[in-house]
C-alpha cells in the first residue's frame, strides 16, 4: 500500500462490457473446483472466516475502527463504511473505518480468488482489496494488491510489492504496477490466480495484468507462493497517497457481493 510505478493502462470500455459468468462449484473454463466461499447472506459477518481490521499507524489502517455502524450485512452484500467521526467522543480519529480480513482463519495458495465488488467514490476515499503473507514481514514477504481505487478515479490500480520491488526498487521489469479503466462505480469481480511462477489479475473475466517470476541476480523477486497470504477487504480514508479526505462526501461505502476461492482441479 505504498507510491507505484504506474505502467499499464487499458481503456475503459474494453472491461466495462465484459461479464463474467459462473457457477457456484466450477468455474466457467473447467480448470478450477470452488472449496471456500462466503456470499453473506447472513445478518452478521461470519467470524469463522472474517474478523476486523484493528487500527494500526499506517495510512492503510490509521483510521480502522470497530464500531458497528462501519459494518453492515444488507441485501446479501458486506458493507464497509468510511464516515466522519463525530459518534465516538472518545476517539480522537476524525475519521473512522471498517475493514476485515481472513488473517488466522483462512489462507489462500495456489488457484483462483474472486472478489465481486462494488467502490463508491469520495475525496480521499480508498478501498481496497488485497493479501498479505500469515507470516512473512513486509516487504519481504510480498504484497498483492487486487485493487485499489483513489477518490473518484475512473480505474483501479494492481500491484505487487516484494523485496525486489521494494528495497531492491525494481518495479520495470516485469512491471510491479498497473492501471485498468474500467467503472468502479459498478459491481466487477476481480480476480486473482496464483501460479508457481506467475501471478494473473483479471477484472470481469478479462486480464488485467501478469506478474511473472523471473531469473535474476537479485534476491525476493517472487515470494508469492512460498508462504500462504490472507485477504483483507478494507474501506479507507485518506493518507499521503489518496490526499486530503472532503468531509462532505461522507459516509462512502465499498460494497461485497461475494468472495470465492478455487483449487486447480484434479
Amino acid at each position: 500500500m505504498k507510491n507505484y510505478f504506474l505502467l499499464i493502462i487499458l481503456p475503459a470500455f474494453l472491461l466495462g462490457v465484459i461479464s463474467c459468468k459462473q457457477t457456484k462449484t466450477e468455474s466457467e473454463d473447467g480448470k478450477w473446483m470452488l472449496v471456500w466461499e462466503d456470499d453473506f447472506k447472513g445478518k452478521q459477518i461470519d467470524t469463522t472466516k472474517w474478523a476486523k481490521i484493528p487500527r494500526g499507524k499506517s495510512d492503510w489502517n490509521n483510521y480502522m475502527s470497530d464500531y458497528d455502524e462501519l459494518y453492515v450485512i444488507e441485501d446479501g452484500n458486506l458493507v464497509l463504511r468510511g464516515i466522519q467521526n463525530n459518534v465516538l467522543p472518545n476517539d480522537t480519529a476524525p475519521f473512522i473505518t471498517g475493514g476485515v480480513y481472513t488473517k488466522g482463519k483462512k489462507t489462500f495458495g495456489l488457484g483462483r480468488l474472486e472478489i465481486r465488488a462494488k467502490l463508491n467514490s469520495a475525496k480521499g476515499a480508498w478501498p481496497a482489496i488485497w493479501m498479505l503473507p500469515e507470516e512473512g514481514k513486509w516487504p519481504d514477504g510480498g504484497e498483492i494488491d487486487i485493487l485499489e481505487r483513489l477518490g473518484h478515479d475512473k480505474f483501479i490500480y494492481q500491484t505487487v510489492h516484494s523485496r525486489y520491488t521494494q528495497t531492491d526498487s525494481l518495479r520495470i521489469n516485469p512491471p510491479a504496477s498497473s492501471i485498468v479503466g474500467m467503472n468502479p462505480n459498478n459491481f466487477n469481480v476481480y480476480a486473482l490466480e496464483k501460479y508457481p511462477d506467475s501471478l494473473v489479475f483479471y477484472v470481469n473475466n478479462t486480464r488485467t495484468k501478469n506478474y511473472p517470476r523471473i531469473e535474476t541476480e537479485h534476491e525476493g523477486q517472487f515470494p508469492f507462493v512460498d508462504q500462504e497470504f490472507y485477504l483483507l477487504l478494507d474501506m479507507q480514508l485518506g493518507g499521503s497517497w489518496v490526499g486530503a479526505v472532503n468531509p462532505a462526501e461522507l459516509p462512502v461505502e465499498m460494497h461485497i457481493d461475494w468472495v470465492r476461492y478455487y483449487e486447480p482441479k484434479k
